[in-house]
């Protein structure tokens, strides 16, 4: 381990991670909130991409779990990496059925990590951008 000062991120850049970063949380707290609202439109979702009526609310706690874990600082990269399995099954289940929306769960993942990816020197040595 090598004891590199991090760059300093601007303040910029560090709002448009915060903002990259609110946009996923946002939509993942509202999509648990509807599955435990269960509205009509959420349980024929749910029957067409092939679940359960049992596993809406299962879905929803995880969706939950995942994005609170994502939220706190300490934790916030093991959040992205469970976030990204939540996401990908998302993905995998809509593009399954041919859902024209099947991007959208991925979109949020590279939301998720581009965010931190802006703010946390960490990820930006993991994940190093040439130019």
């Amino acid at each position: 381990m090598t004891s590199e000062t991090p760059i300093p991120v601007s303040k910029k850049v560090l709002w448009a991670s915060y903002i990259m970063s609110a946009v996923p949380v946002l939509m993942l707290l509202m999509s648990a909130v509807m599955k435990f609202a269960k509205p009509p439109p959420v349980v024929q979702g749910f029957v067409h991409l092939g679940y359960g009526d049992a596993s809406v609310n299962v879905l929803g706690a995880l969706e939950i779990a995942c994005t609170v874990v994502y939220l706190i600082p300490s934790t916030c990269v093991l959040g992205a990496i469970l976030l990204t399995g939540y996401l990908g099954g998302a993905t995998a289940s809509t593009y399954r059925v041919g859902d024209p929306t099947c991007f959208m769960p991925a979109v949020l993942g590279v939301l998720v990590w581009g965010g931190l990816f802006l703010r946390d020197p960490r990820i930006r040595r993991l994940i190093p951008l040439r130019r």
